[in-house]
């Protein structure tokens, strides 16, 4: 597996939370796109505060991993929706650890997933005080992440971990430093500087395209880190994950991609 059965995510450092917290729960909904197509997710409120985030995950789609990083941005003080890549092709139902994801990752297409996206924005703003949305996606769903910039209007700020940056043979997907141009909200990418899948080149050249955009943005390399270091490894990784919770917080309260330094 790609994945080691429950997976979890790392705990968010105690000094970012706000104090008097407890344990944020989730409660599944689904959202209804424009097209009608309705698709799980799973939404985490806040105790307070107007930051909300929508969740793209990796090609698990929506995993439990994803439930319970709603429910740690939730305890942070972001309102979280976490939503499922491939409702349009696996259904509503919950799957087991083994789904066979790659045959649904083949159909997504960026028109039903950036549509997906616009509507767990607007349930998270109908359910929530939230009215600062960020997208936060991983792997797969950083890229995703990077290009809601430029195709879902109205958004604070988008967060990619560990987004691909090159494209592949017969890919339909964009490459986020071609889209730059059209990119409207500030960007924050985490990288691996151990990931020979988004090497240092193509990082740069994101930044590069940014920069040339005047888009503010923010891509932090961690030397040594692997793919997926806040995933599969964030025991071993544990100051990587730590500084990674600092930045993406400090950008989804401030919506500012300077301060997350």
């Amino acid at each position: 597996m790609c994945y080691p059965p429950r997976a979890r995510p790392p705990d968010v450092p105690l000094d970012l939370l706000p104090p008097m917290t407890g344990g944020a729960g989730g409660e599944d909904v689904v959202v209804t796109s424009a097209d009608g197509t309705k698709v799980r997710a799973y939404l985490a409120r806040a105790s307070g505060g107007d930051a909300g985030v929508v969740i793209a995950p990796d090609v698990r789609g929506l995993h439990p991993f994803y439930e319970e990083l709603a429910e740690r941005l939730a305890s942070a003080g972001v309102h979280a929706i976490a939503f499922d890549l491939f409702g349009r092709t696996a259904g509503t139902t919950r799957r087991a650890d083994d789904f066979d994801y790659m045959p649904h990752v083949r159909q997504t297409t960026p028109q039903g997933v950036f549509a997906d996206i616009a509507a767990s924005k607007a349930k998270i703003e109908e359910e929530t005080p939230a009215r600062r949305l960020f997208v936060l996606g991983f792997c797969f769903g950083g890229r995703i992440a990077f290009l809601s910039s430029a195709y879902v209007p109205g958004l604070a700020g988008v967060v990619g971990f560990y987004g691909r940056l090159g494209k592949r043979e017969n890919e339909t997907w964009p490459v986020p430093a071609e889209e730059a141009k059209g990119m409207r909200a500030p960007v924050l990418g985490l990288f691996g500087g151990d990931d020979p899948g988004i090497p240092a080149s193509d990082i740069a050249a994101f930044d590069d395209a940014l920069g040339a955009a005047k888009r503010p943005h923010r891509l932090q390399t961690y030397p040594g880190a692997p793919h997926s270091f806040f995933d599969r490894t964030f025991n071993e990784h544990k100051a990587e994950c730590d500084d990674a919770w600092r930045r993406v917080l400090a950008f989804m309260r401030s919506g500012d991609a300077a301060k997350a330094t």
